[in-house]
């Protein structure tokens, strides 16, 4: 790539730059981006580069892979229920100490050691994710559902110049710490912040035509057209919770919501900042 090129895509990204800075946007960060070493470094380094041009980013993660790893450690399996992992009084002790310590302050420790500034958070801290037990036919233990979400931690920890990033467990209204989904935990909160844009890192390219092809992307979708996708079974399978997240916060104020896929380098700052984007944005 010639010096050319490379002023070009600046050049490109200027009135992105310019209608983002500013704004608020929530990342949900997970997947193969978050155990892939080299997509994790793209990630932490497009979160910086986002800081850096004035976007308030706040992170919310999960960390499926290390509690199933400790959870074996301890000769503990993990058990899934259409989708979601059983949290026994046992296990709720390892999610805790996996999102609010391991996951979070391993997340911390590398945007600050390529140059950004992170505190590292979960829903109980300062009250800021309230829950209750997770209304299901099936018993899931300690899972949750929220309630209600105090901005405040998160406001002041973004103007004091930080990236906020947010572990997924919660504090019930009973005295209970709750394993919260991670996509339904940023959801709520960029609907709290009225966010522009909520972000979810998959591990699929968006919401397809045909999930076996990608060049059947949908690059963007209103929210009338998202009933007939469903019916015509488009939205299926582990797509149905994402694009449910992804509706609500657009209902709930913020002005767009994205499903972009992790395993490509780079992928927020493509999706943000070029004219073709990469995943699908729904508004």
């Amino acid at each position: 790539m010639n010096h050319i090129e490379r002023a070009n895509i600046l050049v490109q990204a200027l009135p992105y730059i310019q209608q983002y800075s500013g704004k608020t946007i929530v990342v949900k960060y997970g997947g193969n981006a978050m155990i892939n070493e080299d997509l994790k470094q793209g990630v932490i380094n497009d979160l910086i580069l986002m800081k850096c041009v004035g976007i308030n980013v706040v992170v919310v993660h999960g960390g499926g892979p290390d509690i199933s790893s400790f959870l074996k450690k301890i000769n503990k399996e993990s058990t899934f229920i259409n989708g979601l992992r059983y949290t026994d009084e046992e296990t709720i002790d390892i999610v805790q100490m996996v999102l609010g310590g391991k996951v979070n302050k391993d997340l911390v420790k590398l945007i600050e050691g390529y140059g950004g500034k992170a505190i590292g958070l979960c829903g109980m801290d300062g009250s800021m994710i309230k829950a209750k037990k997770l209304s299901s036919e099936i018993d899931l233990g300690n899972v949750g559902e929220i309630t209600k979400v105090n901005t405040e931690i998160i406001e002041r920890t973004l103007a004091d110049g930080y990236i906020p990033i947010i572990g997924s467990v919660a504090l019930g209204e009973d005295g209970k710490v709750y394993n919260i989904n991670a996509d339904t935990c940023a959801a709520k909160i960029a609907s709290a912040l009225k966010a522009e844009s909520l972000m979810l890192l998959t591990d699929v390219p968006g919401v397809m035509r045909d999930p076996k092809d990608p060049s059947t992307l949908i690059s963007e979708l209103r929210l009338h057209e998202i009933p007939k996708l469903h019916l015509e079974n488009v939205i299926q399978g582990g797509m149905i919770p994402k694009i449910g997240c992804c509706m609500e916060s657009v209902r709930m104020g913020v002005k767009k919501a994205h499903i972009i896929d992790g395993r490509v380098e780079h992928s927020l700052i493509l999706e943000l900042f070029s004219d073709e984007g990469i995943g699908t944005m729904i508004y």
